[in-house]
C-alpha cells in the first residue's frame, strides 16, 4: 500500500507476508458477501462443467489441468468446487451455495463490485515489487524475474484456527519456486504438467495468521502457505486476486493463465 509505514515494509520483506487488520470496514465486506450471494443465486453450470478445485498435484492434473473449463476460465466468471459435494452423476449433495470453494478467474474485470475493490485507490502499490495444502502462487503465476507477484487476500469474515485462517512459513519467500504448474501445448492431454515437486514442509515451521473481518494480507508470491480444513461451523468467505509488476516483467508463456483478446495482458487475476 502507498502508506505502509518503513517497519510494515520491512516486516513484509523479512517474512514474505504482512497483516493490514481493519483495512476494509465491515460495510464494504457486506457488500462484497453479498455480491457473491447474488452471483450463487444466478450459478448455472452444466453437468460435465463441475470441477472440484484443489491444489493436490494429481487432483489438479486430474481435475482441472485435464478440462477446458479450467483452462479457458482466464478472462471469465466461473465457478470451483469442494469436493464430496456431488454424487456419482454430479448432481449436488449439498446446497450449491454452501458447494463453492472458489469463484474465478475474472471477477476483477467483469464484475463491478469487485472490479472497484480491486482498483481502489487503497490497492495501489507504489513501494512494493513484488484445506489449501502447502504451495507457492508462483508455482502457477511465474514470472521473470520472479518476486513480482503479489497475493492481496482479503478477509470478508473472521478467518479462525478453527475455520481455516492461513498459515505462513516465514521467510520462506527467499529461497525460489520448487515446482511450476505449465501448460501442454494445444491438443496434449492432460492441458497442464508440473515441473518439479513440492518438497515435504515441517509443519512446525508453520506460524497461523488468523485475522478479523475487514482484515487485507499481502502474500509475497514465493512464500509457503496453507489453511487447513475448516471444521466449525462458520463460514471463512474472502476475495483474492493477484497484482504483477509491469515495469521490466515478462509474464511466462507457459503459464497455465494466459492473455486473451478480452483480457489481453494480466496484471491483475483474481
Amino acid at each position: 500500500m502507498a502508506y505502509l509505514s518503513p517497519s510494515q515494509l520491512q516486516k513484509f520483506r523479512e517474512d514474505g507476508f504482512l497483516v493490514l487488520e481493519g483495512f476494509w470496514s465491515a460495510d464494504e465486506c457486506v457488500a462484497m458477501q453479498r455480491r457473491i450471494g447474488e452471483i450463487l443465486a444466478e450459478m448455472d453450470v452444466p453437468l460435465h462443467c463441475r470441477t472440484e478445485f484443489s491444489t493436490q498435484e494429481e487432483e489438479q492434473l486430474r481435475a482441472q489441468g485435464s478440462t477446458d473449463y479450467f483452462l479457458s476460465s482466464g478472462d471469465k466468471i466461473r465457478f470451483f468446487f469442494e469436493k464430496g459435494v456431488f454424487d456419482e452423476k454430479g448432481n449436488f449433495l449439498v446446497p450449491p451455495e454452501k458447494s463453492i470453494n472458489k469463484i474465478g478467474h475474472a471477477l476483477h474485470a467483469h464484475d463491478p463490485v469487485f472490479r472497484c475493490v480491486t482498483h481502489s485507490p487503497k490497492v495501489q502499490q507504489p513501494h512494493l515489487g513484488g484445506e489449501v495444502s502447502p504451495h507457492q502462487d508462483a508455482s502457477f503465476l511465474y514470472t521473470e524475474p520472479l518476486g513480482r507477484v503479489l497475493g492481496v487476500w482479503i478477509a470478508l469474515e473472521d478467518a479462525t484456527l478453527e475455520n481455516g485462517c492461513l498459515w505462513f512459513i516465514p521467510g520462506s519467500h527467499t529461497g525460489g519456486v520448487s515446482r511450476r504448474m505449465v501448460r501442454a501445448p494445444a491438443g496434449s492431454a492432460p492441458g497442464t504438467s508440473f515441473l518439479g515437486t513440492e518438497p515435504a514442509r515441517d509443519n512446525s515451521l508453520f506460524v497461523p495468521t488468523p485475522v478479523r473481518r475487514g482484515a487485507l494480507v499481502l502474500i509475497h508470491g514465493e512464500v509457503v502457505h496453507k489453511s487447513e480444513q475448516n471444521f466449525s461451523d462458520c463460514s471463512r468467505q474472502a476475495y483474492t486476486f493477484h497484482l504483477m509488476e509491469a515495469a521490466g516483467t515478462v509474464w511466462s508463456p507457459d503459464n497455465w493463465l494466459q492473455p486473451t483478446a478480452e483480457l489481453p495482458f494480466p496484471p491483475l487475476y483474481t
